[in-house]
Parts: structure tokens; sequence; C-alpha cells
């Protein structure tokens, strides 16, 4: 009797100290990453109709970081959706960052509810469905038609704001070229839809 339960010790002892059954739980967290905008906003998705199952767009902004910078070619740390509810009369801001800032909590989180009355300014709200180019996507093509003012000005920096206005027929990314619509001197809008070129504003 002693014997079968020595051997079954030592089974037991063999079978703890396999390596391949050995499980390493000193594993370094995820390396933060910047991201595009669309990837940022398809995690914000399921957040927002868990909110209101009828949402739909009204505006998606670049949120630019002193603690993690832009690549400045369509990826940042940090995005901001703005989803509007018609059966809610109500707007709510969501945001997704990769990393903890003071501007901004890392992860998803969604804002307060603000009441909300068909348009704001001039944007309104678009489907879902209509929101096919990414960032990345969106900066080649204005960078294939912006050559001159990249090579005069390679180190500015780049922000994007997708939204639906008159001025044209789909929503569109408008990329900012400076700090801010206000300081900029420079625009490229490119269709948020087809992904094609349409404009570019100076002055």
């Amino acid at each position: 009797m002693r014997l079968l339960l020595s051997a079954a010790a030592l089974l037991t002892m063999v079978g703890c100290s396999d390596p391949a059954k050995q499980v390493t739980t000193n594993k370094e967290p995820a390396k933060p990453e910047l991201i595009t905008g669309q990837k940022a906003f398809w995690k914000l998705v399921p957040t927002a109709r868990a909110w209101a199952t009828d949402c739909q767009i009204l505006e998606v902004r670049s949120i630019p970081l002193t603690e993690m910078k832009s690549d400045n070619k369509g990826q940042f740390p940090a995005w901001q959706a703005t989803f509007v509810s018609a059966s809610k009369a109500s707007s709510k801001i969501f945001t997704y960052s990769a990393i903890e800032s003071p501007n901004v909590h890392q992860g998803v989180f969604s804002g307060v509810e603000e009441s909300f009355a068909g348009k704001r300014g001039q944007a309104s709200p678009f489907l879902v469905a209509a929101f096919k180019t990414d960032t990345d996507d969106a900066y080649q093509t204005a960078a294939k038609k912006s050559e001159e003012f990249l090579k005069k000005y390679p180190d500015m920096p780049v922000n994007f704001l997708l939204e639906f206005t008159p001025r044209f027929p789909s929503p569109t990314w408008r990329l900012i070229f400076g700090e801010s619509i206000g300081a900029s001197g420079y625009s490229v809008f490119v269709d948020a839809t087809s992904g094609e070129f349409l404009e570019k504003v100076q002055g």
C-alpha cells in the first residue's frame, strides 16, 4: 500500500513540474498603441448602441495628447465620437484612449447625455453604414494632393474631423493641418464613404 501511495505521489510531482503545463504569470502589460479613427470608432459602437439602439453619428474627431504623440498620418492615441438618438432627443460623447491622461480616460468612456434637436450648427447626423473610409486612407488621399504643402511644412500636425454638412453630399473627413481649425491655414476634405478627394481649402 505504501509503495502505491509513493508511486502516486511521484507521478503528481512529475506532472506539476512538467514545463509544458506551467503557466507563465509574469507577462509584461501590453504597450499602448496608436489607433486609426475607424478602429477606435468601432470600439465605441457597442457602448453607444447600449445607450440608444437607434444611435447615429454626429461627429468623430481626433484627440491629440502631449503624453503620446500622433504619427501625423491618421493614427492617434485617443478619439472622440458624438452619437445622437432621435428616440431620446439626446446626444452623447464617447471617447476611446490608449492611455490614461488628464484630458481623457483610458479605454472606452461615455460622457453626459445632452438634449439634441436634430442638428448642431451645419452638422447633421448620419448612419454608421456611411462611415467606410479610415483615417490612414484619408491621409494618403490628402497627401497625394498636398505634396508641395507637405514639403514646405513636413512637421505640421494634422487633426481629423468627420462630419456631414450641406457642403458635400456625403459625410467627409476634414484633415486640418495645424493645431486647430481656428489656427489652420490649410484643410483637405475626403469623402468618408467613397474615400475620394473632394477639395483643398487654404486660408
